[in-house]
């Protein structure tokens, strides 16, 4: 039986992701498998991959073929380099301490690497943050201006009216105003004509 590490896809419409599995190459693709050994979700950025090790170089190494996508999780995880390292184990190379040492040095230049792209991606996330904050600030500082500008129109539109309406309307007061005599109101000290 030819068996392969392919992905199983599981999630639903427009949001995929996969498991990784150990299949017979002629099961349908998310039909009966034999092993499940990890899951690889692209949504995230990064992509999540959880991928059990040690079964994984194990199936490599009793000739499970992976496919393209597979190939390419299984490097990044290390599996090849690992698998690698032990063929030159297994010819004499140099030992197994020296090959865990490998790994090791491997493993840790490959988790620089992808923290630098992490960093650098945040970074990234920053800067355009700060710049929309800017935008938006004078996008805001433009439209205070613009009503502050129009109120002062209105003031200034409104504010000539009513200085010329009152010079007229305090002439006017002035003429119509007759000062007459007070008339005297009958109180209880002066008794009023009966």
């Amino acid at each position: 039986m030819a068996t392969k590490l392919r992905l199983q896809r599981r999630g639903r419409k427009n949001y995929a992701f996969y498991q990784i599995i150990v299949a017979d190459s002629r099961a349908p693709r998310d039909g009966k498998y034999i092993e499940r050994i990890g899951s690889y979700n692209p949504n995230t950025h990064p992509a999540t991959i959880t991928l059990d090790f040690d079964r994984a170089l194990y199936w490599l190494q009793v000739g499970a073929q992976p496919t393209d996508t597979v190939r390419n999780i299984l490097s990044d995880e290390g599996v090849l380099m690992m698998k690698h390292l032990l063929g030159g184990v297994k010819k004499g190379a140099f030992d197994q301490a020296e090959a865990e040492k490998r790994f090791d040095a491997w493993k840790n230049n490959k988790q620089q690497a992808v923290q630098s792209l992490k960093n650098k991606d945040e970074e990234k996330q920053r800067a355009e943050d700060k710049a929309r904050l800017e935008a938006e600030k004078e996008t805001n500082k433009a439209k205070a201006e613009a009503v502050a500008k129009k109120k002062a129109e209105l003031a200034a539109a409104n504010a000539p009216v009513v200085e010329e309406v009152a010079p007229e309307v305090e002439e006017a007061a002035t003429e119509t105003v007759v000062e007459e005599p007070i008339a005297e109101t009958p109180t209880e000290e002066t008794p009023a004509a009966e």
